[in-house]
């Protein structure tokens, strides 16, 4: 954030908090411009909704990470910024419990709603220990917390309402703990700083394994009964510390080591654990990659999650572009 370039979001793909809104970088793409290894360029930045005159190759390219092309020039579809904005910071029970509060929330809310995030208490509690300035919205300790955002292209308090039903309703369904509506813009900042802030919080607490996943949204809460006892058999003691895009499915499953364990003996898990973790995501319809890509370091894991047919394809696709090689080596296929 604050660094990106607009070809490195596009050849990532990128999302973000806002996903279940306004969906990825590739759903904002309407056309591109594109240097190839050949030093040929491919002007295809039209604008066009309905263009079915052959294959689309824009969004070839986007989520390529650099492997074949460079993206020099895009032209994007933009939306009006929100009016209004309303932002919840929500304690619950359990998963369970924040799968049905963001299936009320789309049901009352519907495309008003724009983020629903979540983090494990022992996310929070890092947080708290480790970002100066930081302090717990609520009086009393929580288990699991939900970040919601409802924004309104309309004034005089829309989006306010909106979250104030919301609220009522899931306290009246028993899903609601406790909640903190964001009373000024700075609040909202805080609110969002606490989840922003929490894979920085996690550095001082030692290393950790990080798995960017995801799974169908119905099935977060299964993954994260499931994933805790794998985590535990590779290594006693380690810690997860679960957040992310709950709204989207995407988790950022990280792993914090054990407490008084060497960090260097930790991180020689890796591999390990994230076979292990990736293993279940892949039993229950989940990629090994949401996010982040695949880059290097998940290079050789690929072919264990993708069919010799689809590898067969993208590696195709990959000499017919860049038969050399040149294009960011090493990385994808």
């Amino acid at each position: 954030e604050g660094s990106c370039q607009i070809g490195g979001v596009l050849a990532t793909n990128a999302g973000g908090v806002a996903v279940l809104s306004y969906g990825n970088a590739r759903a904002l793409a309407l056309g591109l411009e594109v240097v190839l290894a050949n030093g040929d360029v491919w002007d295809g930045l039209r604008t066009l909704k309905k263009d079915n005159t052959g294959y689309d190759l824009r969004d070839l390219f986007v989520g390529s990470e650099g492997t074949l092309g460079v993206i020099t020039a895009a032209a994007l579809k933009l939306s009006p910024a929100p009016a209004e904005k309303a932002t919840a910071l929500v304690a619950v029970a359990s998963p369970k419990d924040a799968l049905a509060l963001l299936r009320l929330a789309q049901a009352q809310a519907q495309s008003s709603l724009t983020a629903f995030e979540f983090w494990s208490r022992l996310a929070m509690q890092f947080a708290l220990d480790f970002l100066p300035g930081t302090r717990d919205p609520f009086a009393d300790i929580h288990p699991w917390y939900a970040l919601i955002e409802i924004s309104s292209g309309e004034t005089g308090g829309r989006a306010a309402a909106q979250m104030e039903d919301l609220l009522v309703r899931g306290s009246e369904e028993g899903l609601v703990l406790d909640a903190v509506i964001a009373a000024s813009i700075q609040h909202a900042r805080d609110l969002w700083r606490l989840r922003e802030s929490l894979s920085e919080a996690q550095k001082p607490a030692g290393g950790s394994i990080k798995h960017d996943i995801s799974v169908p949204v119905a099935r977060i809460p299964e993954f994260l009964d499931r994933a805790g006892p794998v985590v535990e058999s590779i290594c006693p003691g380690a810690r997860p510390v679960p957040f992310g895009h709950f709204g989207d499915g995407n988790i950022h499953y990280n792993v914090t080591q054990p407490v008084g364990m060497a960090r260097d003996a930790y991180i020689g898990m890796w591999h390990d654990m994230s076979h292990a973790v990736h293993a279940l995501v892949a039993s229950m319809g989940g990629s090994i990659s949401a996010e982040h890509g695949i880059g290097r370091l998940k290079r050789d894991e690929l072919p264990l999650h993708k069919s010799s047919v689809e590898m067969g394809l993208m590696r195709t696709i990959k000499a017919a572009l860049d038969p050399h090689g040149i294009l960011n080596p090493g990385r994808v296929v």
